[in-house]
């Protein structure tokens, strides 16, 4: 028991670390599954890697919670008196931006519903991981040498349009479909060639990420059922709080980092990790 809780907090940590970095959760979980394997079956184990990202979204929740939350008391004297009843303590402006969010959802929520177990079994391998953490590095390093010294066309959350937000939840779902591109890596890669500044890009993909992945625990939940053994329910649970405390550090760390710096080094980890992935799967089993 000892043992599989010290290896749900190695799970935990690293949920937390790399959902949150472009650098691909899944890629990084099939591959510490090869040396930190869980004792439990195969089914848990698949709603186990999904739903400790419960954790990591509680991180999102609690650090932007002024930012989310659409109601609150009346702010300035003007609002106070200018509008009455219960409107007065509505956020019109965070109204907008679930609304913006929403939409952004819809593509991968349409597909992983309709088609969520058909792309696992065709394309929950270590080839599908290797080749988008590839493929997506090179897409970092592109899109970051391109847009070199160019001005961000979209520097705030509102200034984003529905569309921009449509078609930013249209890379969102390459991830969906690809293991191993990284949710937040093609949210951001997508919002830099729409024009989207680098911490719009990364604060409006931390926000995505609440209905996503509580969306997609909760599917998870339904299909194993709620007959958690006891071992299994505290595996569970350990690994959710790994990954929420993880997330709040590195939240924090990467919000500061992008502010000096742009994403290519992400890139360069992400192509050096997809040859690790083919190195090891080709020659080392």
């Amino acid at each position: 028991m000892i043992i599989e809780i010290i290896k749900a907090i190695i799970l935990g940590i690293v949920e937390g670390i790399t959902e949150w970095l472009p650098i691909s959760s899944t890629g990084h979980m099939i591959l510490l599954n090869e040396f930190v394997k869980l004792d439990v079956s195969d089914e848990f184990y698949s709603m186990f890697e999904v739903v400790i990202q419960l954790g990591a979204i509680m991180a999102v929740v609690i650090l932007f919670w002024n930012d989310i939350f659409p109601f609150g008391k009346p702010e300035g004297r003007r609002r106070r008196h200018s509008v009455r009843g219960i409107k007065r303590y509505i956020k019109p402006d965070i109204f907008l931006l679930w609304a913006k969010i929403l939409v952004a959802c819809v593509p991968a929520a349409i597909v992983g519903i309709l088609f969520n177990d058909l792309f696992e079994a065709l394309f929950y391998n270590y080839i599908t991981v290797a080749i988008m953490l590839i493929l997506f590095g090179v897409a970092f390093l592109i899109v970051e040498t391109r847009h070199k010294g160019k001005t961000a066309k979209v520097n705030s959350l509102g200034e984003l349009t529905f569309k921009t937000a449509f078609l930013i939840g249209i890379f969102q779902l390459i991830a969906a479909i690809f293991p191993g591109t990284s949710r937040s890596g093609a949210t951001i890669v997508g919002a830099l060639m729409l024009g989207v500044s680098r911490t719009v890009a990364a604060e409006f993909t931390f926000f995505l990420a609440i209905p996503v992945m509580f969306g997609a625990s909760l599917l998870k939940i339904w299909k194993f059922g709620l007959a958690f053994t006891q071992t299994e329910l505290v595996i569970l649970l350990i690994g959710m709080v790994t990954a929420f405390v993880s997330s709040l550090f590195i939240i924090r760390f990467l919000l500061g980092y992008i502010k000096k710096h742009d994403f290519k080094v992400f890139g360069y980890y992400r192509i050096a990790l997809g040859i690790l992935v083919c190195l090891y799967f080709f020659f080392g089993k």
